[in-house]
This record gives C-alpha cells, sequence and structure tokens, in this order.
C-alpha cells in the first residue's frame, strides 16, 4: 500500500539567497563617508584642543588684555568673550520672533498658489545664499547710516550716539544673516504637526489664532528652538558681518549699553592671524583663543538644547 506524502508546508527557504553586491557597496560607500567626515572633524578639534591647552588659564579668560595683546603671558580674552556672549544674545531676541512669525504666515495663512507667497519663498532662499560680507555692507548702509544717523537727528544728539558701530547693529545685522535658518526651519516643525490637530481644535469652537498659539506652536517649539540653535550655531563665528557694524579693535573696558562697540572672539582670531609681528609666539595664543570660542559656541549651543529637551519631556507627558 502506497503511502500518501502530505505536501511540505510553505515557508521560507533554507538556501541562502544572493548576495547584493550593489546594496553592500553603496551602503559601504555611505558609512565610509560618514567615518570620514566625524574622522575629519575629530582631527580638527584636537588639534585645537591639545595647541590651546597649554595657554588656557584662569587669568586668560577672565582678564582684560593691554593694547599690545599678542603676548600669551600678559594678555586675556574677558572683553572678547562678554562682547561675543552678547551680540549673540541680542541677535536671539530679535531673529527668533520674527522668523517664527514669518514662518507661521507661510505655513498657516498664506496660500501656497499665490504669488506673493512664492516670490517671499525664493526671497528666503536667496537670502540664505548670500555672502556674510554682503550682510556687513548691507548693516552699514541701512542701519548705521540710515537709521542711527537719522535717529540722532530727530533726538538732536550733539554727537554720533546711533549712528556708528554698536553691538543693537551688529546683532541685527546678524538676525538678518540667520533669518532663513529660523524660518525654514519653523516651517518644517510646523508641517510636521498633524493636521488633525488643527481640525479637532477648530471643531470645538477654537479660532485660528487660538489654535496656532495654544495646540501648534507649543508643539512645534522643539523644531523652533533648533532653529535658534543653528542661528546661534553660525552667528557665534561669524567676522565678517560685524566688521562695519560694531566690533573694535581694541577696547579697555566691557560694553555697558547696546549702543557701545564690543571687543569679540572671532575678530581677535582674525587679528591675531594677520597682524602679529612674530606668528610662532602669537600662535600658542591664537588656539587658546579658538578653543575659548568653540568652548563658548559649545555653551549656548548646550543650554538650548538642555531647553529643547526639557520642552520635550513636557510635551510627551502632556500626550
Amino acid at each position: 500500500m502506497n503511502e500518501v506524502r502530505s505536501p511540505k508546508p510553505a515557508g521560507r527557504s533554507f538556501h541562502a539567497a544572493s548576495f547584493d553586491y550593489p546594496s553592500f557597496f553603496f551602503s559601504g560607500l555611505t558609512g565610509l563617508a560618514t567615518l570620514l567626515i566625524l574622522a575629519i572633524l575629530g582631527v580638527i578639534l584636537l588639534n585645537i584642543v591639545l595647541n590651546g591647552l597649554p595657554g588656557l588659564s584662569w587669568r586668560f579668560v577672565s582678564t582684560i588684555p593691554k593694547k599690545d595683546f599678542f603676548d600669551l603671558e600678559t594678555t586675556g580674552v574677558l572683553p572678547m568673550i562678554v562682547g561675543t556672549t552678547i551680540r549673540v544674545l541680542v541677535m536671539t531676541i530679535f531673529v527668533i520672533p520674527v522668523g517664527v512669525i514669518t514662518a507661521i504666515y507661510l505655513t498657516e495663512y498664506a496660500p501656497n498658489t499665490s504669488l506673493v507667497t512664492r516670490l517671499l519663498r525664493a526671497a528666503v532662499n536667496n537670502l540664505a545664499g548670500v555672502p556674510s560680507i554682503v550682510f556687513g555692507l548691507f548693516g552699514l548702509g541701512f542701519f548705521i547710516n540710515f537709521i542711527g544717523k537719522n535717529l540722532d537727528a530727530l533726538l538732536h544728539n550733539p554727537g554720533p550716539v546711533w549712528g556708528q558701530p554698536a553691538v543693537l547693529w551688529a546683532s541685527l545685522t546678524l538676525a538678518v544673516m540667520t533669518l532663513p535658518v529660523v524660518i525654514v526651519a519653523t516651517e518644517e516643525s510646523l508641517k510636521a504637526i498633524p493636521t488633525g490637530l488643527r481640525e479637532a481644535s477648530l471643531a470645538l469652537g477654537a479660532t485660528k489664532l487660538e489654535t496656532i498659539v495654544k495646540i501648534v506652536l507649543p508643539q512645534a517649539l522643539p523644531g523652533i528652538l533648533t532653529g535658534g540653535i543653528l542661528a546661534v550655531s553660525r552667528a557665534a563665528g561669524e567676522v565678517a558681518p560685524i566688521l562695519f557694524t560694531g566690533v573694535a579693535y581694541y577696547m579697555a573696558s566691557l560694553p555697558h549699553k547696546l549702543t557701545d562697540q564690543f571687543m569679540d572672539l572671532g575678530y581677535h582670531v582674525f587679528v591675531l592671524s594677520t597682524q602679529s609681528p612674530n606668528i610662532e609666539q602669537t600662535r600658542p595664543l591664537l588656539y587658546a583663543t579658538v578653543l575659548v570660542l568653540l568652548g563658548l559656541t559649545f555653551a549656548l549651543n548646550f543650554v538650548a538644547i538642555i531647553i529643547r529637551a526639557r520642552v520635550r519631556k513636557k510635551l510627551r507627558a502632556l500626550n
């Protein structure tokens, strides 16, 4: 009697599938590119840290230098730290509200097919590609020569108060330069909010403004802070926009008002690298100053990242 064999159950074959060489090659290529970028970044940071640590001291970061600040034993960078911090903070105060309001209009109010909307988006994109030195010339012509001098004339000031380089004008110039970064980051964050949240809020009787303020913006706040972090990172090391709008070669005191000039870490690095009478003697000072600038940039970013993390934690707790 012949046995009737039951058919084999359908399942995965244990035979090895053919190896996908193209996928393996491109996966390895992308991984190698990532490792290369990380390696370059690591080499740069290691070079700055190893060469900058010998010149770094508490006296160096807490001393106001004399006018001849090319000697590591007598100079300091306290005015540069204060000036860089002030201009970045003032810039952030101006750029985030303007950038967020612009992004809200483009995302929530402006029709996508409108000519005005297309022109605004093109202007934002083109603004992101303008060289930084052009922003410096714009700040000199618009903020100082036009607004500042007209304010002095309007207020009958005996001498130039507003119509001269100052912290305020340098910060506003940087705000204009970093505006596209905040707008784009905020737009992407607003677009990521589900449409259902807006519709549910409107269905419950809330107005469009109430929906944006109470529903959309709190959910998009981490993305907005990300735009602020990117703006701070770019502005902290920029030199060209502040050359004509506020930075000073040397000041014997710290800035006390928004109309004062200031010393800056980025500009100080430029001076040390181009105007030193003995570049070998100044090299440790140059590396130490760059290390301080990196540390200050990381510190400002770290504060913003901590705030963003707490906001995200609160949002997750509410959800």
